[in-house]
């Protein structure tokens, strides 16, 4: 779907994009992340044919963004940063006028205008000006601009920019269902919106990609050791949730540090423990607990791990 080969791009001397090469296939959905500044937007607007590369050649589903710019737009859906709404405009008319700029005949128009206003959730203020509409619905107004042409291609800006913790939640599960319809390019320095919602991450930095792969390939390729949370419950005569787990934990072969990060005393209590080791761990951890005689009731790869990895890629301060 998309292809782009040694693209740069320059602002007078400065370098803020490239060279950048990378494919993705139809039907992923592809996460970029980096910090602010180091290139995220300027490499979605030259996707979008919004702006024109420098050098190197960009095609979006076989067409080269220099040569049919036209047709590529229609196989694209792009929500930049600040939604493109005209404040004047109802979100009806708006999303019409987004549809027959997109190609759309006025039947198809009619047909499939009420189609993104239920999917996107605005059809109770679909004759609002956009400019009365908060934060949230002009978020969702965006995202409806963006597909109802039904786009190959969707690219995210940004999608949860000042929305607030309920909008981001509800922001993510929208994006989770259009992975069936679309190939969606999300950018983001937010790192639970890449984690939860995308496929394959390519990191950025000044530039350049850095590196390429799923949390969990980046993970193993650049972490140096593993870690996992597993919780335990305690037995009926116990005096303290998990007692022994702690042992037989660090006896697993590749486990190298074993911390208890919260226990309770009594029946039915709860004991949490933080696992070091140097490969992902969690079936054999499992199973000695089990064999063990103790009730393990979660277990999952520790938090922040992702944060590691960009961090160690990444790591400085932006202005």
């Amino acid at each position: 779907m998309v292809q782009l080969t040694d693209v740069t791009r320059y602002y007078g001397r400065k370098r803020a994009l490239g060279p950048v090469s990378f494919e993705i296939g139809r039907g992923e959905t592809v996460g970029f992340l980096g910090l602010n500044g180091v290139g995220k937007t300027t490499l979605l607007r030259i996707l979008a044919c919004g702006l024109r590369p420098s050098s190197g050649s960009v095609a979006i589903d076989g067409l080269d963004v220099l040569r049919d710019p036209h047709e590529v737009r229609k196989r694209v859906g792009y929500l930049p940063e600040q939604p493109p709404v005209y404040g004047d405009m109802t979100v009806r008319d708006y999303l019409s006028f987004v549809g027959r700029i997109k190609g759309m005949t006025a039947e198809a128009v009619a047909r499939r205008v009420p189609e993104v206003e239920e999917y996107a959730r605005i059809a109770e203020v679909r004759d609002l000006p956009t400019r009365h509409l908060s934060q949230g619905y002009r978020q969702r107004v965006g995202v409806a601009q963006a597909i109802v042409h039904e786009p190959e291609l969707l690219i995210l800006d940004e999608p949860t920019h000042d929305l607030d913790p309920v909008q981001i939640m509800e922001m993510r599960a929208m994006i989770r269902t259009l992975k069936d319809r679309h190939t969606i390019l999300i950018s983001s320095h937010i790192l639970p919106e890449i984690s939860e919602t995308c496929d394959r991450l390519l990191i950025l930095d000044d530039g350049r990609i850095v590196a390429s792969g799923s949390e969990a390939e980046l993970s193993d390729r650049l972490l140096t050791s593993r870690r996992i949370e597993v919780t335990v419950r305690g037995g009926e005569t116990e005096d303290r949730a998990g007692a022994g787990a702690e042992v037989l934990i660090g006896q697993v072969p590749g486990v190298t540090k074993v911390k208890c990060a919260a226990a309770t005393t009594g029946k039915g209590g709860t004991a949490t423990f933080r696992v070091e080791a140097n490969a992902d761990l969690r079936a054999e951890v499992c199973r000695a607990l089990v064999e063990g005689g103790h009730d393990v009731i979660a277990l999952a790869r520790a938090e922040r791990q992702l944060e590691e990895v960009f961090v160690g890629l990444v790591g400085g301060v932006r202005a």
